[in-house]
């Protein structure tokens, strides 16, 4: 069972259920059910997840507590829960990382060697590495006060010396700084005995220190310690106030890594001397030192797992099937006159979307293409899709979000690449995100035009879309591919939107539009109808939308929500929500497909949408969500989102009234379904069979 959340009025606390929700991650690195590699993968997810949470969320909680205010909902108390139980989460890594997963990957034949575990052929082995490729790229820093202590950037690995005698001048400045390239790789393979099967690796960190006096000449290293500092890292722009938002974005880029110091982390034998003086250089309090016995960042264990060659101690590969309801090499434009489909990635092949962006690059009959960027990822194919549907003469505008957090550079990147060719590229709504996922393809068909869409749960990004489960819908739909018209020329030229067949739109009526939709379940309930919500989503943090599931729950109404992260709504409360169940699934795949349910007598409604239900989807970014009105579509979504997830016993987690989290395989015995896992079903269905 997982710590629960506080409960505060009525509601659990956010940023504890972020930190919940990571302990359920953290599960799979001690699940003895999951390969060796893939167990130490996932400390590394929960090791990159908690710097993003520190970037992004923990600012406000340290400022409340050094100025002892309130500011919004938190506050020292809320700086101290939120402290406690990250310290109580990096913990529990490094007991599994040293306890667990060390000792087995020993067993397997891989040795993380430490400095005092080296034999004198591997020692020499490392001070040979040391001296040609790492020293020359080191230069420690003596402070004085003409070398002041130097800016170090965030999540950078860093060491901190303290030194006796005298330097080059006859003084005693006793503390150095060693700042350590992002360039040097963070493990090297030590060559193995002849015919030994062993592989052998060493940390940047220890070799470093087991060099550190080669670094300080006719002196002697005292005390050390690595250390990383958190910095805060989320860009905040007054979009109103300047003249080119990416110009903005690029100067705002380069600040970043030197944003407000949050979190300190040091080796676990640092002397009291050297972290006090860094919490004084930081200007951090106690509670945000974390001392770890370990790496002080496990998230570059993917550089040592990627550098093992032993497959058998990873997943095995999964390789998608075509998707179901196409035929590979028909014409997209010729089957979407058919109906719709849908693509359920990554058990079907994201493969498809490209090929269908394609067909209409390469279409002669093809006027022009709009799409929103979001995501794309680096390698940019849909990007050098559209820069070809350019050169061949298409009309091609392309709606980039620059503010898409941590892909700000490489968004920055593909829009001038756009630009370049004659795109017209601009930046959506100021103030606003545009987190809209949808692509738009206008055709002239014996003398009129007709258009063809697609529309999707998550991102245009060929790398996670392998990772994550999203639903991508393409339509020929005349009312559906109008209404995207619409929302792609109020992006462009900010006019007001008009009234819109078919699609949700936020922040203008989406966030209402699921109230109405709660409402009428409401409405049935007390006609004595069926009543039921069903949901699938991210996140589920908005007070008001939480609040209305509540009320609808107090009012008869089945709710069921399938929440992989954040939850700020209690389940199986009485007299507040004891018709509502919460489960999270963490699996293999990370569950991002977001669909919402409503039964309201005899008339239902599913839904498919861009959007979690929290405030900054609904009020403060463009998103879509859409109807999926073919029946037959619709039971397919009902079973492979809804059902599947529902009867899930195996990654599942149920929320309860207290806030924790318990594992479903716990409630559910030893009947048929106690091993169900959604997704290991869903790649049995889907997978390739070739």
């Amino acid at each position: 069972m997982s710590a629960h959340p506080p409960i505060k009025s009525g509601f659990l606390d956010r940023d504890q259920s972020i930190l919940a929700f990571n302990e359920r991650v953290l599960d799979w690195a001690r699940r003895p059910d999951v390969p060796l590699l893939e167990r130490l993968r996932y400390l590394a997810i929960v090791s990159s997840n908690l710097d993003e949470f520190f970037e992004v969320r923990f600012a406000p909680h340290l400022a409340a507590f050094q100025t002892n205010e309130q500011r919004g909902a938190v506050n020292a108390q809320t700086f101290r829960e939120v402290a406690s139980k990250v310290h109580d989460l990096v913990a529990q890594q490094y007991a599994i990382y040293n306890d667990e997963l060390l000792p087995a990957l020993q067993k397997r034949g891989i040795q993380v060697v430490a400095h005092s575990e080296r034999n004198a052929a591997q020692r020499r082995w490392v001070k040979e590495y040391f001296t040609q490729e790492v020293q020359p790229l080191l230069l420690p820093i003596g402070l004085d006060p003409s070398h002041p202590f130097p800016q170090v950037a965030n999540k950078s690995l860093n060491f901190i010396v303290r030194l006796a005698g005298r330097d080059a001048f006859g003084r005693e400045n006793e503390v150095a700084i060693v700042k350590v390239p992002r360039a040097l790789p963070r493990y090297a393979r030590i060559p193995g005995q002849r015919h030994s099967k062993t592989m052998y690796f060493a940390s940047i960190s220890s070799i470093i220190r087991s060099h550190l006096n080669d670094l300080f000449p006719g002196r002697t290293v005292t005390e050390f310690s690595q250390f990383r500092v958190t910095r805060h890292s989320d860009l905040a722009l007054d979009e109103e106030e300047v003249k080119n938002l990416r110009t903005a974005m690029r100067l705002g880029l380069q600040q970043r890594h030197y944003g407000q110091a949050l979190r300190l982390e040091v080796s676990a034998g640092c002397s009291d001397f050297l972290s006090d003086f860094l919490l004084q250089q930081f200007n951090l309090p106690p509670e945000t030192l974390f001392r770890v016995p370990g790496p002080v960042n496990l998230v570059r264990l993917n550089q040592l797992i990627d550098r093992i060659e032993a497959p058998a101690l990873r997943f095995q590969p999964y390789q998608p099937g075509w998707p179901v309801q196409l035929t590979p090499g028909q014409s997209f434009f010729e089957r979407l006159k058919k109906g719709d489909v849908l693509i359920h990635q990554p058990y079907e092949s994201f493969d498809a979307v490209l090929a269908f962006l394609r067909e209409a690059v390469e279409d002669p009959d093809v006027l022009a293409i709009k799409q929103t960027i979001y995501r794309t990822g680096s390698k940019g194919e849909m990007v050098e899709l559209l820069r070809e549907a350019v050169r061949r003469g298409k009309e091609v505008t392309a709606v980039v979000e620059l503010k898409a957090r941590f892909d700000e550079e490489a968004n920055i990147n593909q829009a001038e690449r756009l630009e370049s060719v004659g795109a017209q590229v601009v930046y959506g709504i100021v103030g606003l995100k545009t987190h809209a996922k949808m692509l738009l393809v206008t055709r002239r068909e014996e003398g009129r035009i007709v258009r063809y869409a697609h529309v999707s749960t998550g991102n245009y990004n060929p790398g996670t879309a392998r990772l994550y489960t999203d639903v991508s819908y393409l339509t020929a739909d005349e009312a559906l591919t109008s209404d995207l018209e619409q929302v792609f020329l109020h992006l462009a030229s900010q006019n007001r939107l008009p009234k819109l067949n078919k699609v949700l739109v936020a922040p203008f009526h989406l966030h209402k539009g699921l109230l109405e939709r709660i409402d009428a379940t409401v409405a049935a309930a007390k006609a004595g109808e069926e009543a039921r919500i069903i949901l699938k989503m991210n996140a589920l943090t908005d007070e008001p939308l939480a609040r209305a599931l509540a009320n609808a729950s107090q009012q008869g109404v089945q709710v069921d929500a399938i929440v992989r992260g954040a939850c700020i709504l209690p389940a199986g409360v009485p007299g507040f929500t004891e018709r509502v169940h919460i489960r999270s699934i963490i699996g293999r795949f990370l569950e991002h497909s977001r669909v919402f349910y409503f039964r309201m007598g005899s008339q239902e409604e599913l839904w498919l949408s861009s959007a979690d239900w929290m405030n900054r989807n609904m009020l403060r970014r463009i998103e879509l969500a859409w109807p999926v009105t073919d029946a037959a579509l619709r039971h397919r979504l009902m079973d492979e989102c809804i059902h599947q997830y529902l009867q899930d016993a195996r990654d599942a987690w149920l929320l309860q009234p207290d806030g924790a989290y318990v594992k479903a395989a716990a409630q559910s015995g030893r009947g048929r379904n106690a091993l169900h896992s959604a997704q290991a079903a869903l790649m049995g269905r889907h997978g390739s069979k070739g």
